[in-house]
């Protein structure tokens, strides 16, 4: 089995309350070869939310208590949500250990998901080599992980 993000299978649980269909992920999903998971929901995050990025670093720093996740509101205001997408992060892993997953096909550039590169924390649309917390986690226990 493999775990994929649920807005890369038509979810719509992005934190603008749309999904990102995938070709691959969707034929992975109706082969009933996929689980999907969206860890920011998992961790307890509405849909739609606010924008949230790392700051301070990556996942694998957010796991070990060296950065934060952060979301902002329209005016700048904003929000530790660090110890949700580490809820989150760890109920995909769960996910992934229950159905013996031994990859993750996950959204690229998100502060749970992103694999190899994320947001960089200034909220300007900027990218950084990286890795979102729950992608973090998976890879630090073993699992492949790739972005789409």
């Amino acid at each position: 089995m493999i775990i994929v993000s649920s807005c890369l299978i038509g979810e719509k649980c992005r934190y603008d309350g749309r999904s990102q269909p995938n070709e691959e992920a969707l034929r992975l999903y109706n082969m009933g070869a996929a689980i999907p998971v969206c860890p920011e929901c998992l961790g307890g995050l509405s849909v739609p939310r606010h924008a949230a990025e790392i700051v301070g670093g990556s996942g694998e720093d957010v796991l070990l208590g060296c950065a934060r996740v952060i979301c902002r509101d329209e005016n700048g205001k904003a929000e530790d949500v660090t110890n949700k997408f580490i809820l989150g992060a760890y109920r995909a892993l769960a996910a992934a250990e229950k159905y013996s997953a031994c990859e993750a096909i996950l959204k690229a550039k998100s502060p749970s998901c992103g694999c190899g590169l994320i947001y960089d924390g200034s909220f300007s649309g900027k990218l950084r080599e990286g890795n979102g917390v729950a992608a973090a986690l998976l890879l630090k226990k073993g699992i492949s992980v790739r972005s789409l």
